[in-house]
């Protein structure tokens, strides 16, 4: 033997002594987690043995158990939730955007559960159902004392199954009977498209479940051949996400096929995988805006960061969200399913732009976000510097005064919703979204209404005062500064006449939206909200200036 094949044998011979003690560990490891899954297990059976035998009252298993399931979750992360049996429709709902029902949106409304938005062309509104409908019985079961979540499980049920209402509406004497069917419900992806300028198109995207990406090229598609549009606007603005594959394919339509664009590692190896573009692009030299806003969200940071990270097209408006965790939905028996954060997610220049780190929480309880500081600088395909750690920041960000005033004080004691009802029973029909602009008379009528209705709100910073004073009293601190606290009190009361006349165009502005989904709904909404956009005005300016745009996307 030489020298050379010694050495090989030494070094063959540690290698495998290495991979043994390795697989010894990782043996160990699995074994003491195997011992403490079924210890804990065997406690939690002993504990609910003894409760059966011992304990004075009747109980409930099945709500102890969730109730126990549901506190050892909350402990994780707020993504992974237990869903039981009975809430197996949520599954349909996040995946395919798809229940049995009616199709309308419900709210609580004082002591009454009414139908607050019907959907444009689903069984309530093609069978005369409203807006503003007090839902009195369904199916011959009262609703009185019903939450909103009751009466929806009530109105849900399996399609071509017969729904019976009896619903009280403003200006008829005697209820109202509706008897008709329940259908599969197919919430679309893409709520709104339409040619917001010359050659751009606009695509509102709501969410990615299962026929995101279908709806979009569908309606790229129709816009390319109807007016032969060259630059896209894609709106995420609240899209809360959904299905990463969605994300992946929609990205296929706008990049090299074959392009990586996401990537997911977690703790298992089946959690790991590298998601690459499926198709050969069907718009690949469109010009490309992404909206943004705090809520968009997972599937929509995939797309927006992607495109962002590969340079391919703008990001305009607010930083995301921040959420860079992949989540399953895994069955765990008797029709239960377990939703569960598995991994984390990459986008192209190697970055997660998860905001929050679940697993590093206060005394309190409380999480924090990544501090900007402590993020890392990643770059995009033409170097340009992006970071980690706290949602995609726009390319370019746009800033929107957001504050808790009068008008969210009306909205929130339901007076604009209240108001409308009354205001569509003198009122047959409106001009179109694009046209329509509140008379200042019926602004006064809306002020005059709220007169009436004895309107008041208590602010938030008056709420603090009050527990303020709580402790300055038990401190015996209050009598110090007793003129001041009491003046500065005065200051802090409502002056709600000068609040409504300050904050004016904002009353106006979501009264007409509670007007305009009366008669036009989801599509008229969004068409009179678009109308005075900054997002949209900004991603605007940006494409129909070739240079503004190749500059954002060069190298900083």
């Amino acid at each position: 033997m030489n020298k050379n094949q010694s050495s090989f044998k030494q070094y063959l011979l540690v290698a495998l002594l290495a991979l043994v003690v390795v697989y010894s560990s990782m043996a160990q490891d699995s074994a003491d987690r195997t011992f403490l899954i079924n210890k804990n297990l065997n406690t939690f059976n002993s504990v609910m043995r003894e409760l059966d035998l011992f304990y004075v009252d009747t109980l409930s298993y099945d709500k102890m158990t969730k109730n126990s399931i549901d506190y050892m979750l909350h402990n994780l992360d707020p993504y992974t939730v237990f869903m039981p049996e009975e809430n197996s429709d949520d599954i349909k709902l996040i995946t395919k955007g798809e229940y049995g029902g009616v199709g309308s949106l419900i709210v609580k409304n004082g002591d009454d559960v009414c139908v607050s938005e019907p959907y444009e062309g689903m069984p309530a509104q093609r069978n005369g159902v409203r807006a503003g409908d007090i839902i009195l019985e369904v199916d011959g079961k009262s609703t009185k004392g019903l939450s909103v979540s009751d009466v929806s499980s009530m109105l849900r049920g399996t399609p071509s199954t017969k729904v019976h209402l009896k619903l009280k509406r403003l200006g008829e004497k005697k209820p109202i009977e509706k008897t008709f069917l329940r259908e599969k419900i197919q919430l679309p992806a893409v709520n709104y498209s339409a040619v917001v300028a010359d050659k751009v198109g606009y695509v509102l995207l709501s969410d990615f479940t299962d026929r995101a990406a279908i709806e979009l090229k569908a309606a790229v598609n129709e816009m390319v051949k109807q007016d032969r549009i060259e630059s896209l606007i894609i709106d995420l603005r609240d899209n809360g996400g959904g299905l990463i594959d969605e994300a992946v394919k929609i990205l296929g339509f706008f990049v090299p096929k074959g392009t990586e664009v996401v990537s997911t590692k977690g703790k298992n190896r089946e959690s790991d995988r590298a998601y690459k573009t499926p198709t050969d692009p069907v718009f690949p030299d469109m010009k490309l805006a992404i909206l943004t806003n705090r809520a968009s969200a997972s599937a929509s940071e995939i797309l927006a960061g992607a495109i962002q990270d590969l340079d391919r097209g703008i990001v305009v408006g607010e930083r995301t969200f921040g959420k860079g965790l992949v989540q399953n939905i895994r069955p765990v028996g008797y029709g239960n399913y377990l939703k569960i954060t598995t991994a984390k997610y990459y986008i192209p220049s190697g970055r997660c732009i998860q905001a929050i780190d679940y697993s590093h929480k206060n005394q309190d309880g409380s999480v924090a976000r990544v501090p900007d500081s402590l993020t890392t600088v990643f770059y995009t395909k033409n170097g340009r510097k992006v970071r980690d750690g706290g949602g995609i920041v726009p390319d370019t960000v746009t800033t929107v005064e957001k504050t808790m005033n009068v008008a969210y004080y009306i909205l929130l004691q339901n007076h604009y919703f209240n108001f409308v009802n009354e205001y569509v029973l003198k009122h047959p029909e409106i001009a179109s979204p694009a046209e329509f602009n509140l008379s200042d008379e019926d602004f006064k009528t809306f002020t005059d209404y709220l007169v009436e209705k004895k309107f008041t709100y208590t602010t938030q910073t008056e709420k603090y005062f009050d527990e303020l004073m709580e402790v300055a009293k038990y401190e015996g601190l209050d009598k110090r500064a007793s003129e001041e606290i009491e003046a500065f009190k005065k200051k802090l009361t409502p002056d709600i006449a000068q609040d409504i006349a300050d904050n004016k165009k904002e009353i106006v502005n979501m009264l007409s939206v509670e007007i305009i989904k009366r008669y036009y709904y989801q599509k008229g909404e969004i068409e009179y909200t678009l109308r005075d956009d900054n997002d949209l005005k900004a991603a605007l300016d940006i494409l129909s200036a070739e240079s503004e745009y190749s500059r954002i996307l060069s190298k900083k």
